[in-house]
This record gives structure tokens, sequence and C-alpha cells, in this order.
């Protein structure tokens, strides 16, 4: 397999893990929800139209969601200190418990499928974990530094 295929490999992968344990977890929460989340968790008081970017949806479909996320109480919505005309949101005690439980339960939930893995196998996907997060963090086009 080439580089090229190894990184495509582990992209089909992850979306595949992903949707099995959100299936075995019977967690009929929208995906989009728990990214919005990760995004908040990692970068408070972002306006909806980065986090739409950075989700990869339209502004209006965001703003739904963040309507549906608000109404959970699992994110808050306030004026941005810099332009009083534009709302930031940011992810609520309550998110971050729920984004907790949502990890909890594909770790419970996966955990069966890794099992037979020896010692090496740990050592070679725990090296691979750290590759991936240090090649995933976003860059913002216009600076070249990470989100």
């Amino acid at each position: 397999m080439n580089r090229a295929d190894i990184v495509s490999s582990i992209v089909v992968s992850a979306h595949a893990l992903a949707r099995i344990a959100a299936q075995d977890a019977e967690n009929d929460a929208p995906a989009a929800q728990w990214r919005a989340l990760t995004l908040l968790e990692r970068e408070p008081d972002q306006r909806v139209g980065a986090l739409a970017r950075a989700s990869r949806t339209t502004q209006p479909g965001m703003t739904r969601l963040l309507g549906e996320l608000e109404r959970a109480g699992l994110v808050s919505r306030s004026p941005d200190a810099s332009d009083s005309r534009a709302t930031v949101v940011d992810i609520t005690d309550a998110g971050r418990t729920a984004l907790e439980e949502w990890r909890e339960a594909f770790r419970r939930t996966l955990a069966p499928r890794f099992a037979d893995l020896d010692a090496a196998d740990w050592d070679a996907l725990h090296r691979s974990a750290e590759i991936l997060a240090a090649h995933s963090i976003e860059q913002h086009p216009e600076s070249g530094v990470g989100e």
C-alpha cells in the first residue's frame, strides 16, 4: 500500500468505526452535534459562520443545529465582545458532560473489537494516534496557524 492509500484507508476506517460505534451504542444524535461540541470544546466562543465552515455545513444548517443544542442546554450564545452585531457560541458544562459521555460510550462499544491486540499493536496504534492528532490541526488559510 502506498503512502496516499494509507492515509485514505485511515480516514475511511475512522468514519466506519465512528458509524459502527454510534450504531452499537444506540446513539441517534447526529454526528454534526458531536462535531460542533468538539469544535467548541477546543476553541470556545466561536461565531456561527466559523463553526459552519469548520463543520463543512451551511450557516443556516449550523444555526438550526445550534438552536437545538441551545434548547438542550448543551451550548450558550452571547454577544461578541468585539462586534455587538455578532453572536458567539460556547459549550456549556452540560455540553462537556454530554460529550464525555458520548466518548465513553464509544470507548465501551469499540473495546471488544480491539480486545485481541497485543502490546506491539497497541504501541503502533498509540503512535498512529499521536501522528494523526499532530496532522489534523486545522489551519487558518490566511495565517497558517492552527485554530
